[in-house]
Order: C-alpha cells, then sequence, then structure tokens
C-alpha cells in the first residue's frame, strides 16, 4: 500500500489508465473490464483491476490538476511498478479548428506551471509524451478507424480566469487546446524514466461556447476508451 492508494502489492496492473473523474474509472470497469475488483478506494479514488481481452488492466482516477494527478502517478510508477500509464480526459478548444468530440493524442505538453521545476529540476516549459505508447495510440486509431489528431496542448493550474485571450504560453507552442494534467503526468514519467499518453476528447468549444451536454458525454467518450483500453493492451 502507498499513502494514497490502499491496493496491496500485486493488485495494480503493468498498465493503468487515467480518468480524472472516479465514477468514469468505475463506469469503465463495470462496462469493460471482466472480473473487475475494487482494490482501492481511499479518499473516494477508485481504482479497479481487471481483464480486457484476457489480459489485465487497472484503471483508475486521477483527480484534478498536477498535485493531484502527480502524487497518484508517481505512487503508481513508484510503488506498484507500473509501466504505462494513460490518461484519457477532456479538453476545452480555443480555436474553431477543433470540433466537439474530436480525440486526441497529445505530442507534448505546455504549461506555466512550476510542477516539473520544483519537483524534478526539470525546467522546460514543454515536455513530450514518453515511450512508445503514443505510438502505439496513432496505430491503434488506424486499426479502428478512429480519426484522431496529435497536437499539443496546453495544461493549466487554472480553469478559470480573468483574461479571457488565449493564454500566451498556448500561442507560443502552438497548443490549440487546454486541459490540467497532462504535463505533470508527462514530467513524472520523463523523472522516472516510464511511458505515459494522454488522450482527450474535445467536450467545450471556448470561442464559441459550445459544449456537449451531459447526457452525450457517456456516449462521447466510448471512442476515447475504447482506443485507451485497445493500445494499452498492446503495451502489455
Amino acid at each position: 500500500m502507498s499513502i494514497h492508494i490502499s491496493a496491496k502489492k500485486g493488485e495494480i496492473a503493468k498498465v493503468v489508465l487515467q480518468p480524472g473523474d472516479p465514477l468514469r474509472a468505475q463506469y469503465i470497469a463495470e462496462n469493460y473490464l471482466e472480473n473487475a475488483k475494487l482494490v482501492s478506494k481511499t479518499r473516494g479514488i477508485f481504482y479497479y483491476t481487471g481483464l480486457y481481452k484476457g489480459k489485465e488492466i487497472t484503471v483508475g482516477a486521477s483527480g484534478m490538476g498536477f498535485p493531484s494527478i502527480g502524487i497518484y502517478s508517481f505512487e503508481l510508477f513508484t510503488e506498484y511498478e507500473v509501466d504505462t500509464i494513460i490518461r484519457i480526459g477532456t479538453c476545452g478548444a480555443y480555436t474553431t479548428d477543433l470540433k466537439l468530440f474530436d480525440i486526441l493524442n497529445i505530442e507534448n505538453a505546455a504549461s506555466e506551471s512550476t510542477y516539473a521545476k520544483y519537483a524534478w529540476e526539470i525546467e522546460d516549459e514543454i515536455l513530450p509524451h514518453q515511450g512508445n505508447i503514443f505510438g502505439t495510440i496513432n496505430e491503434t486509431a488506424q486499426e479502428l478507424s478512429l480519426a484522431t489528431k496529435a497536437i499539443n496542448v496546453h495544461s493549466s493550474d487554472i480553469f478559470y480566469r480573468k483574461d479571457p485571450n488565449v493564454p500566451a504560453i498556448a500561442t507560443k507552442y502552438n497548443c490549440p487546446a487546454v486541459e490540467m494534467e497532462a504535463f505533470g503526468l508527462f514530467a513524472n514519467a520523463q523523472y522516472l524514466g516510464k511511458n505515459a499518453a494522454t488522450i482527450l476528447t474535445v467536450t467545450d468549444i471556448i470561442p464559441t461556447h459550445e459544449k456537449i451536454s451531459a447526457d452525450e458525454r457517456e456516449k462521447a467518450l466510448k471512442p476515447m476508451m475504447e482506443l485507451a483500453l485497445e493500445s494499452a493492451i498492446k503495451s502489455l
């Protein structure tokens, strides 16, 4: 057991799917995994381990923001010897070049955050995906006939902000979308020599205020979930 995850050693698979929301982790476990077992529920953050097409997969939540995913991914990588984490989440688009329901495979995450600097003395403002899982996701998407886009993303500490303009760092690094976790995950994986990827579904178009409705979200996120699961078993 780690400080924040109560699973026993051996109860977490080598590859972990990590949505932000504990209830989304529960949904994936109940709808996609066979013999799914709840192995941790500390602080209401659920982790399940089960079989997908005969291979062991863990799915568990990261919470929101760098401090949260920083804790959970670090403990997974170090205490449970996880090799690969695939973050699956939602994002907002800064531009109408992206559309609702677009699936994004994140190539690099740019951030103003000091997380990587003060955690690991990594000074870079932009960090790449880690390992070969990014390529596996691209190949799997082609096999599934899913149109995905490889882009840079702005990973922000801030959800609400005074200035409505696109932040300077997003413009600097050509980031057409924003989320809150990928940079932290990539930093941990880079420092520890692990594999990490982020797949996002566009749920909001910021300049036009378009949004996927609550009723549409479950259906909208299924292609991303299935892409992550299919990619995960190839990495085992």
